[in-house]
């Protein structure tokens, strides 16, 4: 019986990794989903008690400080969450003869790159964000465990909050908006980041070698490429399909360069990510970004409707 302990259970990933049926689906699996309340990553001693208690096979840590401008006024604990914390909790699997299965961010790139990132570029942060990611990254690789990082971008989900619900929000208060267009990357669905995750770990219990075995530094994403304002159009235009009332023209949001909206922390202009080193492991092809955001629309006219 694989024991799987979940950090994270809150955020918009480890909620839909906690309410997936596949955990509950597989009798073998016995699932621990913890919260900040019950594991602090910035608290050593609660990360080394929580790995302790649950004694694990597999550490899942969809846990993160992910506030990228609030990092900036508060370099310490990003680091203690992001940076240090993955290092002592691969320190605790590798004691425990766990893997343990981590998910990083496009933000370790400084964005210069003409093309989509892969797992052996060089990598630059731009903000304290990334540097704590990057660190974490290290700090899971310096204490050889086995493990699994998936670097990914823009996540979204219909649980928490997220750019594409921000746009929806402000598209039913506002008559005109205007939306960065100089910045690219791809939507990536928590959906699409819990079917790699259940891949990776149906992939663990393969053992009559027909498959490549899976470790290290992957990079995870839907496929195609989209900046801030064509997804906030795109988006908007699903929600008006679906009944969602608007008080703007999706086509008339405006696209603004990165200098015209300034933020405490700088983003990367290219976050885009290959994954086809992934693809080829897992032996998948990802989804365009656009189906996992029109179905998100979907859910959410659905869940408006359902409330009336």
């Amino acid at each position: 019986m694989a024991r799987i302990l979940l950090l994270g259970k809150s955020g918009q990933l480890g909620y839909a990794l906690s309410q997936s049926q596949y955990f509950g689906d597989r009798e073998q699996d016995c699932l621990l989903a913890l919260d900040r309340a019950d594991c602090d990553l910035a608290n050593p001693e609660s990360i080394l008690s929580a790995v302790r208690d649950a004694k694990p096979d597999i550490i899942i840590n969809a846990a993160a400080y992910t506030a990228v401008d609030q990092a900036e006024d508060e370099p310490e604990l990003a680091h203690a969450i992001n940076g240090q914390a993955p290092g002592i909790l691969a320190g605790a699997a590798k004691s425990a003869g766990a893997v343990l299965i981590h998910y990083s961010t496009d933000y370790v790139f400084d964005g210069s790159s003409p093309a989509p990132y892969q797992e052996t570029d060089s990598v630059g942060p731009i903000g304290v964000y990334g540097a704590s990611k990057l660190a974490g990254e290290r700090a899971i690789v310096d204490t050889d465990c086995r493990h699994v990082i998936l670097r990914t971008s823009w996540v979204f989900g219909a649980h928490g909050q997220n750019f594409a619900k921000t746009m929806l929000r402000l598209a039913q208060e506002r008559t005109d908006l205007s939306v960065v267009g100089d910045q690219w990357g791809t939507p990536t669905s928590v959906d699409l980041l819990l079917d790699v995750t259940q891949r990776i770990i149906s992939r663990m219990g393969e053992t009559s070698g027909k498959y490549t075995p899976i470790q290290g530094l992957y990079h995870c994403t839907a496929a195609g490429r989209t900046n801030w304002r064509d997804y906030a159009a795109y988006f908007l235009t699903c929600c008006e399909e679906g009944g969602l009332p608007l008080t703007l023209d999706p086509k008339e949001i405006a696209a603004i360069p990165t200098e015209a909206y300034p933020t405490k922390a700088r983003r990367p202009k290219n976050s885009l990510l290959s994954c086809e080193k992934l693809e080829q492991t897992l032996t998948m092809t990802m989804p365009d970004w656009r189906i996992s955001v029109r179905t998100l629309a979907i859910d959410l006219a659905r869940q408006v409707e359902q409330s009336k």
